[in-house]
């Protein structure tokens, strides 16, 4: 299996897009809602130039959340679990192997067993069945006597297994928030927020947020006290909505900003025993961030499904043994590490295909080895789009059972789930969303799908898209950043996707000193403003470049703001994401 490349483009370094300010609103916002001058171009850039929006933003309350009921099929899927209770049917619980689809069954199983409902509950394996509902697992729910099957971050696209579900005497009911396909399956309900007749305001909910509505619903119309649902569950839905990189903005913002405190203060033994193996103890509630969930918490639940069986993750969320949770997160602990190991060893792999290949400069990377893992190579995919910035398919090529199957990983210009139905003729399988996607070839079908795909990539980029954006929010004078704006600017998390952290661009720095750390690719330039102002920063990823930069050389930055503690003290740091000597 060879990757040579197609075509080429060759793009320029890098782009700096610096925001175009708005003054009026700015000064609107810091005289009505007395907020700093930092603070409120941040509000104003995300579209937050009302103070009523912008209050909205900073103080998200669950008062806020939408109806569930202007999700499709929503009344529908709650009478059918309500029919089912009183019926005493058993349900078969259905979720996905990762963080989300775990998250989601999670809720689901524990809600309804608080309800007396008689509850099965089961995860994929990810090499056993795959992505998806397996055949084999409406037969399980079968033999196990379900009259319910209900499936959660999954089913959107399962026309055969609802047929077979039906023919077992199950009626179904599919939860999810992927993209459907151009016919929905025939289910008694399918509640999504991607639905194309669906009128929900929100639709970038995780499959865990639709869950949690349904689940909102049935508690309503029990007249259970919603508040206590709420004060249940919404650890489960910040761990699945951060860790499946779902917008934190609208509900999700909601879900994530009132969960954090309840992942510290959650009355789960197993997300005790996680927070505890991942070092995530904290003297103030308000210490865990959404980045401890998307760099701790959730890669280790993740590990579970990604090389053994998802269903250990779940185990731990099910606890209700201290003891016993230890001992799982200690198990899942283990399993991250050999994730991490496998992770490295394939992207090393990978990096020399790219490097040794020639493929750097193409617009689109698709590489394939024998013997990488299906369940890591997703994050590997991740790992080089994020390098290379180019979309990037990162394949397992199996010679014994004829197929090439991958992950892939994406930057903004590129929509995988539109390559991959503009391809589906070539496809044995195939779907995802814009910035993350799954597919199946033939080993036969790989080279003509991989030119092919080359050659679309081609048509659709351009050498600006090929290259990291670093989109500015303000360029700034370096008195302006302090530890007060620092805390000021806290007031936007919980950061992440579709909320990213405040970035800032400052000119004429003039570097005097370069310290290094232990890695040579990471250094600590120290540089001084105009006023002679030192500024201490940290260049992760950047020793390679500073090598060519000589002391007392004029610098353009671009720069996030952080506080660090030491011993006590808290201390400004900027971290430094690009520059530019002049």
């Amino acid at each position: 299996m060879h990757n040579e490349a197609v075509s080429t483009v060759s793009p320029p370094l890098s782009l700096w897009n610096v925001r175009e300010r708005n003054s009026e609103a700015e000064s609107r916002l810091q005289r009505e809602l007395g907020i700093g001058p930092l603070l409120a171009p941040m509000l104003v850039g995300r579209g937050y130039d009302e103070p009523a929006a912008a209050t909205k933003f900073l103080h998200p309350s669950l008062d806020d959340l939408h109806p569930g009921s202007l999700l499709p099929d929503f009344d529908a899927a709650v009478g059918e679990i309500l029919a089912a209770k009183e019926r005493g049917d058993r349900i078969f619980v259905h979720g996905d192997y990762d963080v989300d689809g775990v998250t989601s069954a999670a809720l689901f199983t524990r809600f309804l067993r608080t309800l007396k409902c008689d509850v099965v509950v089961h995860v994929p394996h990810r090499m056993r069945e795959g992505y998806g509902i397996h055949q084999d697992a409406v037969q399980s729910a079968r033999e196990s006597g379900a009259k319910l099957f209900l499936t959660c971050d999954c089913g959107a696209n399962a026309h055969d297994q609802v047929l077979a579900a039906h023919e077992a005497g199950m009626r179904v009911v599919v939860t999810d928030h992927h993209e459907v396909g151009e016919t929905l399956p025939e289910a008694e309900a399918i509640v999504n927020p991607h639905r194309r007749d669906s009128v929900y305001p929100f639709p970038e909910l995780a499959g865990v947020g639709v869950v949690f509505k349904v689940c909102e619903g049935i508690t309503r119309a029990l007249a259970h006290p919603v508040h206590a649902f709420h004060r249940a569950f919404l650890d489960l839905v910040a761990l699945g909505t951060v860790a499946d990189v779902m917008p934190l903005i609208d509900e999700n913002r909601v879900f994530v900003r009132h969960g954090l405190p309840l992942i510290l203060g959650s009355k789960k033994p197993g997300i005790q025993a996680l927070l505890d193996v991942s070092e995530c103890r904290f003297a103030s509630m308000d210490e865990l961030k959404a980045w401890h969930i998307g760099f701790r918490l959730g890669p280790r639940l993740n590990a579970a499904g990604r090389i053994d069986d998802a269903a250990l993750a779940l185990d731990l969320l099910m606890q209700a043994d201290p003891a016993e949770a230890k001992d799982v997160a200690a198990k899942l602990d283990v399993l991250n590490e050999e994730r991490r190991a496998e992770q490295n060893r394939i992207l090393d792999e990978a990096i020399e295909i790219v490097e040794g290949q020639g493929l750097a400069e193409s617009p689109i990377l698709i590489v394939a080895g024998e013997g990488w893992h299906s369940g890591i190579i997703g994050i590997v995919a991740g790992k080089l789009a994020e390098r290379y910035h180019r979309p990037t398919f990162v394949m397992h090529l199996d010679r014994e059972r004829g197929t090439v199957k991958g992950s892939a990983r994406s930057i903004p210009a590129f929509h995988l789930a539109d390559a991959l139905q503009a391809h589906r003729s070539m496809l044995l399988s195939g779907g995802g969303h814009a910035a993350a996607a799954g597919c199946a070839v033939t080993v036969e079908q790989f080279e003509g799908w991989r030119e092919s795909m080359l050659q679309y990539a081609a048509e659709v980029l351009d050498a600006d898209d090929l290259v990291p954006r670093w989109d500015i929010d303000a360029i700034v004078e370096p008195a302006e950043v302090t530890a007060r704006t620092v805390d000021e600017l806290a007031r936007l998390e919980p950061f992440g996707s579709g909320n990213r952290t405040p970035m800032f661009a400052a000119h004429g720095l003039i570097l005097t000193e370069i310290k290094t750390t232990k890695s040579p690719d990471h250094v600590m330039p120290i540089f001084r403003d105009a006023r002679g102002r030192v500024i201490r920063t940290k260049g992760f990823g950047l020793g390679e470049r500073f090598q060519d930069v000589a002391i007392g050389a004029t610098v353009d930055v671009v720069f996030t703001p952080e506080l660090e503690e030491y011993q006590g003290e808290r201390y400004l740091k900027w971290n430094l994401k690009d520059f530019v000597v002049r």
